[in-house]
């Protein structure tokens, strides 16, 4: 796996747990019981759920085992500070309640939503919970789970009218949940530059109100310069300045997105950053698209945080 080797060769490859399997009772925390009867029933042989998501017979264990990985981040973040990933396939921030979420047109390669069940265990154990995305695209399926819920903040960047078409600013939550929900749709080919500046305008900020236990990383990597499936120009840099400023915090790490330069340089970038504590220095450069969407985010959510 491309995600193993350049782990390995960063020299990050250690304490590897094998995660055992939820019961098949904790997939209903997030998803219908129709939509797990529906991936269960498939799962025992090579289907299509839509044009982008397959199942395998593989796929019912699988899912079942990133479950407990992602469950065993989140108690092991909670025990001792530190980074813990849940290196899983598949990805699982676009699949909803009941599958396709906020009018995707499909899962988008995902069955089951790792992060949002990492989300509701650390809920159930401290109270409340802070997710952040910077997969490229934005997780639909993360926000729908949690909409309602007023104790999950889920700060999500990614690129602006690309799949799933949603995640935009005024998407902030439902009633009794507003201002929970952080969107920053930022424009075709930004560069780090442009989301350090979104990171640092409102993406810390918010972290040092809400004052999180843990925060659950939906840790996408395909918007590396390079990547081929969005037009998002970022480096080493900004993955590097993610990991450095939440170096304080315990993280539980779930994998979603990247497929060829992003896991080759962008995984082992933000673990660097976040056991380091280092943030590399760069020189500013800001798109003006970038900055108006900053200072959109910042009026809107201006009204439940100090921005």
């Amino acid at each position: 796996m491309r995600a193993v080797e350049s782990l390995k060769r960063a020299g990050l490859w250690e304490s590897v747990i094998e995660p055992e399997p939820v019961p098949e009772k904790e997939l209903l925390r997030v998803h219908s019981a129709e939509y797990v009867d529906i991936v269960k029933s498939l799962s025992g042989k090579f289907a299509y759920i839509d044009p982008d998501t397959y199942v395998s017979p593989g796929t019912w264990g699988a899912a079942l085992r990133a479950f407990g990985a992602a469950r065993k981040t989140v108690e092991l973040a909670l025990k001792e500070k530190g980074l813990y990933l849940a290196l899983v396939r598949p990805p699982g921030h676009h699949a909803g309640k009941s599958g396709r979420a906020f009018n995707a047109p499909t899962l988008g390669f995902c069955i089951f939503n790792n992060a949002a069940y990492a989300a509701k265990v650390a809920t159930e154990k401290v109270g409340k919970v802070l997710v952040i995305d910077f997969d490229a695209h934005h997780g639909n399926g993360t926000q729908e789970i949690l909409w309602d819920d007023p104790n999950a903040v889920h700060i999500d960047l990614h690129e602006r009218g690309i799949y799933p078409r949603s995640g935009y600013e005024d998407e902030i939550g439902g009633e009794g949940a507003k201002g929970t929900k952080i969107n920053l749709p930022m424009p075709h080919y930004s560069t780090e530059d442009d989301y350090i500046h979104a990171w640092d305008e409102v993406v810390l900020p918010i972290i040092h109100q809400f004052k999180p236990r843990l925060i659950v990383v939906s840790a996408g990597f395909d918007g590396f310069l390079g990547e081929s499936l969005t037009t998002l120009r970022l480096s080493e840099a900004f993955f590097a300045h993610a990991g450095a400023t939440l170096s304080r915090y315990s993280l539980a790490v779930i994998f979603e997105g990247g497929y060829s330069v992003g896991l080759d340089k962008g995984l082992a970038a933000f673990i660097k950053g976040y056991l380091s504590g280092k943030a590399p220095s760069v020189e500013v450069s800001l798109s003006h698209e970038a900055v108006r969407v900053v200072a959109r985010v910042k009026k809107i959510q201006g009204e439940w945080w100090e921005l």
